[in-house]
């Protein structure tokens, strides 16, 4: 794990998480994109599982081919537990069954193979960002019209009782 992971949040930042098992990677990755994101790197799912736990974070883009978990299990085994987190896997390998599982196991938004072009990781990023974004208020609008139909409901059975 990178040591500046333990810094404060920009609270004006996405945050960000990247897991990938080659530290070359996470810096290379840290450099190109910490002036627009709050970047959290982690060498292992184990070690992305626990800042997922202690951060909030929207995004995570993992590699695929890592020891013990591949990008896809790791994927799909943070799902229960953060399921409005937006989920990236990169690959440097053509392998079609990964991204297969990708998608049915991992359910992710997105799959970019390595080695990846800054702009257009940034803007998937941003557009990634964004569903996220649209997807908590559309979250938020539904309880608070769930809210409203039951004040309603109220009303009207104090209504009938008059």
């Amino acid at each position: 794990m990178s040591e500046d992971n333990s810094t404060p949040v920009q609270s004006d930042k996405l945050q960000l998480l990247y897991v990938d098992d080659e530290p070359n990677n996470l810096i290379s990755f840290k450099a190109a994109f910490r002036r627009d994101f709050n970047i959290f790197t982690a060498e292992s799912g184990a070690e992305g599982r626990k800042i997922l736990e202690s951060h909030p974070i929207s995004i995570v883009i993992t590699d695929q081919r890592m020891p013990f978990m591949t990008g896809v299990e790791f994927l799909e085994s943070i799902i229960p537990d953060f399921p409005d987190t937006i989920r990236i896997l990169i690959t440097g390998f053509s392998d079609i069954q990964a991204v297969i599982d990708a998608i049915n196991k991992g359910k992710i938004y997105h799959y970019v193979q390595k080695p990846w072009d800054e702009t257009y990781l940034k803007n998937i990023i941003h557009n990634a960002f964004e569903t996220h974004r649209l997807r908590r208020e559309n979250k938020y609008m539904m309880e608070q019209l769930k809210l409203s139909n039951e004040q309603l409901e109220f009303l009207l059975r104090q209504e009938m009782l008059s």
